[in-house]
């Protein structure tokens, strides 16, 4: 864009900002992805949250004209977001599946009339041919993807629904696209643009660090204990706060112990009646409930920016899903605690997770030849896909779809429907499709073991997130607000056991280390490295292309 161009389009920003969203000015990072969608660039935004990501397309909307198509995976987030436009006077609208059918043709026949500026939906509803027509008939100024790193198959937080927008939005003459997270590694970024076909995304990250945020580990040696650190720290912590639990159960039962102690608390997990998740919910963001006890079905898109402190109750599956849980606290900007309780056996429960069963080759092969059939007797659609399908699971029939197209034995037309491919099919291909999932759960056992390395480490916790992240921060070595800064570790040493219940069993004659320092070893992903250090069961190796990284040493193997 020429330098005049740009200085008039941040004027009139300015206005914007001051006279419709009642903003001062842009926060670091804005404006720069403000600048590169009005440039007319594939973009996607990396910026933590809090950091007012939605205005970086509501900014836009208003100055390109046209459309713009906000896809969101929460319905609860389009309500929130739509209150609020509608409240500035932009007119806005959501189709999803909480609308009656006078409401939905309402907001269908607004859209034809190009009576919205910006138009909400999930990424079931953008993929379904009805809707598309409707869409083809007006002009797609953008395309807004929230919570991009779900497009991933890398991701924290993988859906199988978002395989298939970027046919939806080929459809749609490839307008502008905008993605927006939190949290993105360079795989992530990569697999996101390779699933949206846009080779040439304009990334901007600017950085995971939010300095206001105070991170630290509590070592427990059983769920007792656990449970009266959980107490304590709900008690000595001011304002509004969040317990995660990996289980329904556990989140029960931290339930029951904070409502003993007198605690004002409420639940969310995912076996609950819709009614009840939203009552719940609107407890604690109106205040009426201190505490939110919830697993993580709880928390996409909610924004109470108020909440001090995010207890976990057991590890997360990576340090993606940790960073974005954590995260929701101090979204106000002001300093809030975040706190993992490391109980060493929580680790087999996300193990138990990570055993998922994804196609194999005899799965793919199989819908391979159900489409052809399909395709020979009319169009094939998803629909018609799945009614076919037997007994296989709509998620694992999107996969295998995708990787039927990624393989080049299908692709899609304009009407979403499925036409035959260029590649002729072999046994080959489909084993060498079916090994991407298997790479996916090699990848998924290396992140959980990261995680764990996170919750052992004696180093800065910040920069722990940094380097996972890769996000360099000129001239950081330490935070000095995490527990590691403030009282640093002078040995790692084995977790003691502190039950009054046990007796201390007599010191065993110490492990010899399981690598040399100096040794050649290879860890999946980051491949050969040497090891720089080594303590208790943590190795420490440093790695040509990705700098130092500290795993348990079952994950390390000679090279």
């Amino acid at each position: 864009m020429h330098q005049g161009v740009r200085a008039v389009c941040r004027n009139a920003i300015g206005k914007l900002l001051r006279g419709v969203f009642g903003v001062e000015r842009l926060r670091d990072g804005q404006q720069q992805v403000i600048d590169s969608v009005l440039d007319g660039k594939d973009t996607l935004a990396i910026m933590p949250t809090g950091s007012g990501k939605s205005l970086c397309y509501q900014i836009p909307a208003r100055m390109l004209g046209g459309t713009t198509i906000v896809v969101s995976p929460l319905i609860s987030l389009m309500k929130d977001q739509l209150e609020k436009l509608t409240e500035l006077g932009i007119r806005a609208a959501q189709i999803n599946s909480s609308l009656t059918a006078d409401e939905q043709q309402a907001a269908l026949d607004g859209i034809g009339d190009r009576s919205h500026e910006i138009v909400f939906c999930t990424p079931e509803r953008l993929a379904q041919a009805e809707f598309l027509a409707v869409l083809k008939q007006i002009d797609i100024a953008l395309v807004v993807i929230d919570e991009a790193h779900c497009i991933s198959q890398w991701g924290h937080d993988f859906r199988p629904a978002y395989l298939e927008m970027a046919a939806a939005i080929d459809a749609l003459g490839r307008p502008p696209l905008l993605a927006l997270t939190a949290t993105a590694t360079d795989d992530v970024v990569a697999d996101i643009a390779r699933q949206l076909g846009r080779a040439r995304l304009n990334v901007i990250n600017t950085g995971i660090y939010r300095p206001n945020l105070h991170y630290s580990v509590v070592q427990v040696v059983n769920q007792r204990e656990k449970i009266g650190a959980a107490l304590r720290i709900v008690r000595h912590s001011d304002g509004f706060g969040i317990v995660y639990a990996a289980t329904v159960k556990a989140a029960e039962d931290m339930l029951a112990a904070l409502r003993d102690a007198g605690e004002s608390a409420t639940i969310y997990h995912g076996k609950l009646p819709a009614r009840e998740r939203k009552q719940n919910q609107d407890l604690f963001m109106d205040g009426q409930r201190r505490v939110m006890v919830a697993t993580n079905a709880f928390g996409m898109g909610i924004d109470k920016s108020d909440t001090r402190f995010v207890i976990h109750l057991q590890v997360p599956a990576n340090l993606e899903a940790y960073y974005q849980e954590s995260g929701r606290a101090g979204r106000d900007g002001n300093d809030a605690w975040c706190t993992l309780l490391f109980l060493q056996d929580d680790k087999r429960v996300q193990q138990f997770f990570l055993v998922k069963h994804y196609p194999d080759a005899a799965q793919l092969r199989a819908v391979y030849h159900t489409v052809l059939a399909l395709i020979e007797a009319g169009p094939a659609s998803f629909a018609r896909i799945h009614d076919a399908g037997g007994e296989i699971a709509a998620a694992r029939l999107k996969i295998c779809l995708k990787l039927l197209k990624d393989g080049a034995l299908l692709r899609q037309d304009r009407a979403l429907a499925f036409v035959p491919g260029k590649t002729a099919p072999g046994d080959a291909l489909f084993e060498q499709l079916a090994q991407v999932y298997a790479q996916k759960q090699e990848r998924d056992r290396a992140a959980l073991e990261q995680m764990v390395a996170y919750a052992l480490s004696g180093a800065c916790r910040w920069k722990v997130l940094l380097d996972y992240f890769g996000d360099a921060v000129p001239g950081f070595e330490q935070c000095c607000r995490c527990d590691n800064c403030r009282n640093p570790p002078a040995v790692l040493a084995d977790i003691a056991i502190r039950d009054d219940e046990f007796e201390r069993a007599p010191a065993a004659a110490p492990a010899p280390p399981p690598f040399a320092v100096g040794a050649q070893v290879k860890v999946p992903k980051f491949d050969v490295g040497v090891v720089e250090a080594v303590a208790g069961d943590q190795v420490t190796i440093a790695f040509p292309e990705h700098g130092s990284r500290t795993f348990m040493a079952d994950f390390v193997a000679p090279a």
